[in-house]
């Protein structure tokens, strides 16, 4: 069945009917909620999260505009050779000056269970493979249990690589050896119950890097 151009149109122009409606609502509970937002924006948090349209980093926190900054893409990667995630963290960390940088996996997660499938193709299978070496490395053990158990397990082991990952990133030590607080935390979202759990301890310093470092080689 073909969509017709008109019906194709109206997509578009309900999404610029919902945005003048959405400007008159917050204009009538906040005023100068534009004026304020325009003037500058000092946010206290760093999110990487996973490009999913379920998972919505401010709606899920509950934080207004200007308080969140974000960066998504598939399974939440941190990869040093990705110049948009270099740049969104070097100036979060360096110009911002965010106090915590979460990173942000969800259960159901369809990059990592590509990943986990081995059957993807260019570009996602570039894209995914270091994830793809993280479930090699841990499949015999995480195949004992269900086959949602090591998905949701991987989800959670993902969070852990990118974690410790983003505690080698420049920026990030510069921050820790300028006794700077900067706080690096690892979060799983469930789509089925909207809740944010962190499995792992934060990280605030090298030697909290150096003690977690030597603990992710357990399941």
């Amino acid at each position: 069945m073909q969509i017709s151009a008109m019906s194709k149109d109206h997509e578009i122009e309900t999404l610029f009917e919902n945005n003048r409606r959405w400007i008159a609502e917050v204009t009538r509970e906040d005023p100068d909620f534009f004026d304020r937002t325009a003037s500058q924006q000092t946010p206290k948090y760093l999110w990487i999260g996973c490009s999913d349209s379920r998972v919505i980093p401010n709606q899920i926190t509950g934080l207004p505009p200007g308080q969140l900054v974000v960066h998504r893409n598939i399974a939440n990667v941190i990869n040093e050779t990705d110049l948009n995630c270099m740049s969104v963290i070097d100036f979060a960390v360096r110009v911002l000056q965010v106090r915590h940088v979460i990173v942000c996996g969800h259960y159901g997660c369809a990059g990592v269970h590509a990943a986990m499938d081995e059957v993807t193709e260019y570009p996602l299978n570039d894209w995914l493979e270091g994830v793809r070496e993280l479930w090699n490395d841990n499949k015999d053990d995480l195949l004992e249990d269900s086959l949602q158990t090591a998905q949701d397990r991987m989800t959670e082991l993902n969070v852990r690589r990118q974690m410790l990952s983003l505690c080698r990133i420049r920026s990030v030590e510069d921050a820790w050896h300028n006794r700077k607080s900067l706080r690096i935390h690892g979060w799983i979202y469930g789509l089925k119950d909207g809740l944010l759990q962190s499995p792992y301890p934060e990280i605030g310093s090298i030697s909290q890097r150096t003690r977690a470092e030597s603990e992710s080689t357990a399941l």
